[in-house]
């Protein structure tokens, strides 16, 4: 599952991101669904929304105790994988290894 979220993850950047034809449609015409898109993953991004999430579920997680403290660690790789390959490695580092610990314990 987290090898089909990394390669989803690197899809999305590749395509999306680092696309210059995107550049030159978005350039024509702003208000495509591929445009509006992309400019909300740039600021969740910039916002570093998904390395805050994954890193804020490991830390409960560790402390909660028990069944549910298992599946917010797992909550919290869905976000930490695709904020390690967007751009946000440093807070998707420490999520994933906290939630790693987590799920070993």
């Amino acid at each position: 599952m987290l090898l089909a979220l990394l390669a989803g993850s690197y899809g999305v950047r590749m395509a999306l991101m680092e696309d210059a034809r995107w550049l030159a449609l978005c350039g024509d015409d702003p208000g495509l669904l591929g445009c509006r898109l992309r400019d909300m993953l740039g600021l969740a991004i910039h916002l570093r929304v998904a390395g805050w999430l994954g890193l804020g579920g490991a830390l409960l997680a560790f402390a909660w105790p028990g069944r549910f403290g298992w599946w917010l660690a797992v909550l919290a790789l869905l976000f930490a994988v695709p904020a390690l390959v967007l751009y946000n490695a440093t807070l998707a580092a420490f999520a994933l290894v906290i939630a790693g610990l987590r799920l070993v314990r």
